[in-house]
């Protein structure tokens, strides 16, 4: 079994190989990880940070391998989270071998993260995925001159096929370092102040995980952690760094670590030169879609529909999903909460209604939204919309990637807000999760679809989202400016367009929707339980008459709408389902105005989604973060209901 050790995050047997799987993103490392983890796998935090680290084991020629897929990252540098624990991972780890997983249709921009892993001296071995693609683009790789050249094995492998994988593993049993040197050298000028560096940092105090030349080559690229930890003990080693780095500065006219970086893409464009051969390929129909997802214009509107067609089958699917779930189990038991009986029934009608509405109003839209996800990611379309929309992020403080976050967020807030952490900063990740707290996700699309469509038309639920979003920038856009920080540019693998596999897509779709049922279940089998018994015996009603001036007064809203507001916090669609509960009819259009229907779904769409998205947010930000999230949706609630209920009942009259 994988546990946490005292000291070290793996803890290995006598027979244990630690593999650690490293490269840029989509290059297919989790596909690898998943083809030889199968379902033994397990996912964890590293300590003190929110990067997700996806730990595997198998068993292979009677050796224990345990397997860990390391963020996608493009530098060793640390200015990420995600690069900080991948070189950290590394350097205290110390794994048996690091697979670095490249794109051979992209080699060239892989490499510079080959042979930074060369400089940091591990066991390496460099697996070549996706060479079916690189052979149809035209690149055949001489795998063994640049085997010879980078003085390191090399696998080429088809992932998503399964091919070149049991060659990998064999190649990571008997992996041996004997006759492995690193053969990566830069120019005479800059290998000379290394070699002065990395012998005084030899024969310094200073106590690193990393070899003395990768901390001499990162201390000249002005690497804050390793300088900061060499000025406070070793400072003249640190002021040696500075000195060489002005010289190389004075000499090549541009920054040390601008010099370093033209010197890898120098060797880089050596080595293809000496082991590649490209051959024009013939243009494909992937190529002309390719340039109508990222032109100027048409990308544009291709990533706007097909963000609308997603919502739209999620919609059209979901509902057809739900309302066949729901007749299948109304047969057998009532999916309405009941509020009568003894404390302990109602506890139990509770709970057993929120498994109900769990089945019926929750799983039915996000296994399609999810499916349909999951083939945008694998067809390569995903990080197509998120290059295309960076521009747009930007303008509220967010990252293109963010995209991606929020068009989860529609299917359910909580692994939305989970998935923020492939964004660069803490800053991001809040900003792009309060804009998830404020789309409609499936249970807020219930109350929309079942109140406003259902009763005054689908024009009218349909202006719902378009003044979500109109809310949702507006607010990102003010608390970017009050949330001072800069946003990083966009950098992404954008990989070549491919038939998405029916493996992965199945595989990640059903990872996705057990996620929310093993976080989102539980709270809502007790909260629902909790809520009904507080309400049968009158705790809630109370609140009613207190919150009238506001809910009553401003909203025009019947006062009863504070009870079904604190419902909606547990689960939203129980302010469909108790609505009749509450007021004795199923005819909403004749106890509700078509004002009083369509600011019920309103306000309920923007307010805090549920309890369970609270509890993701305190997990991942803290109680501070949560608290002037949740108060941000609650006071644009309210505001926002004040100014529609004056603009419908003095302008529109509906």
């Amino acid at each position: 079994m994988i546990h946490r050790h005292r000291h070290k995050l793996i803890h290995k047997g006598e027979r244990e190989i630690l593999i650690a799987l490293v490269g840029n993103a989509n290059v297919g490392k989790s596909v690898i990880f998943n083809q030889l983890t199968g379902s033994n796998q397990i996912i964890g935090n590293w300590p003190g940070k929110t990067v997700e680290l996806a730990f595997g084991k198998l068993r292979y020629k009677n050796r224990d391998i345990i397997v860990v897929d390391l963020p996608g990252i493009y530098s060793l540098s640390t200015y990420t989270q995600e690069e900080e624990v991948t070189r950290k991972f590394i350097a205290t780890e110390k794994p048996d071998i690091v697979v670095n997983v490249v794109d051979a249709s992209v080699i060239e921009r892989n490499l510079y993260f080959t042979i930074q892993l060369i400089e940091m001296n591990v066991p390496l071995i460099l697996c070549l995925n996706q060479i079916d693609i690189a052979e149809k683009k035209g690149i055949k790789i001489n795998k063994e001159r640049l085997e010879e050249i980078l003085g390191i094995p090399i696998v080429e492998t088809v992932a998503i096929k399964g091919k070149g994988l049991k060659e990998l593993m064999d190649k990571v049993i008997n992996y041996s370092q004997k006759n492995i040197e690193p053969k990566i050298t830069y120019s005479l000028e800059v290998e000379e102040r290394i070699r002065i560096l990395t012998d005084r940092v030899k024969k310094s105090s200073l106590e690193l995980p990393y070899p003395p030349r990768f901390v001499a080559i990162k201390l000249l690229e002005g690497d804050d952690e390793i300088f900061n930890e060499t000025l406070s003990r070793a400072p003249k080693v640190a002021e040696l760094a500075k000195k060489i780095a002005r010289e190389l500065e004075d000499i090549y006219g541009e920054p040390a670590y601008a010099v370093i970086a033209s010197h890898r893409y120098a060797i880089i464009s050596k080595i293809l030169r000496e082991s590649i051969e490209v051959k024009q390929p013939k243009k494909k129909a992937t190529n002309y879609l390719d340039l109508i997802t990222t032109h100027k214009v048409l990308g544009f509107i291709t990533s706007i529909g097909l963000i609308t067609l997603l919502l739209l089958w999620t919609f059209y699917v979901g509902d057809y999903l739900s309302t066949l779930l729901e007749n299948l189990i109304s047969l057998i038991i009532p999916i309405q909460p009941r509020l009568e009986g003894d404390p302990m029934t109602i506890f139990i009608n509770g709970a057993l209604s929120g498994i109900i509405a769990g089945l019926t109003l929750v799983i039915p839209y996000v296994i399609p939204f999810y499916l349909f996800l999951a083939v945008m990611e694998d067809s390569g379309i995903m990080t197509r919309i998120a290059f295309m929309l960076d521009t747009l992020m930007h303008r509220i403080g967010l990252h293109g990637k963010a995209i991606i976050s929020i068009i989860l967020g529609y299917g359910c807030a909580v692994p939305g807000i989970f998935s923020t952490r492939i964004l660069e900063s803490k800053r991001e990740r809040v900003l792009a999760s309060l804009a998830i707290t404020m789309v409609p996700c499936s249970a807020r699309t219930i109350v929309i679809l079942g109140l406003v469509a259902a009763y005054i038309g689908v024009e009218w639920a349909l202006s719902i989202y378009l003044i979500n979003i109109i809310i949702v920038f507006a607010i990102d856009l003010i608390i970017s400016k009050l949330y001072p920080g800069e946003t990083p540019g966009l950098i992404m693998e954008i990989h070549e367009f491919r038939m998405p596999s029916l493996k992965v897509v199945i595989r990640q779709t059903l990872n996705r929707t057990l996620s929310i049922v093993y976080l989102v279940f539980p709270i809502y089998i007790i909260g629902s339980g909790s809520i009904q018994i507080l309400y049968k015996f009158g705790i809630l009603q109370p609140l009613d008459q207190i919150f009238s001036p506001l809910v009553s007064g401003l909203l025009g809203l019947p006062t009863y709408a504070t009870t079904l507001f604190i419902f909606g916090f547990i689960r939203k669609e129980l302010i469909l389902l108790l609505l009749p509960q509450i007021t004795g009819t199923f005819n909403i259009i004749t106890i509700l105005t078509p004002t009083q229907i369509f600011l019920l779904a309103l306000v309920s769409t923007i307010y805090i989604p549920c309890i369970s998205t609270v509890a993701t947010l305190v997990k991942e930000f803290g109680w501070r973060d949560t608290i002037l999230i949740t108060i941000t949706n609650i006071a644009a609630a309210i505001l926002v209901g004040i100014i529609v209920n004056y603009i419908l009942n003095t302008i529109f009259l509906i």
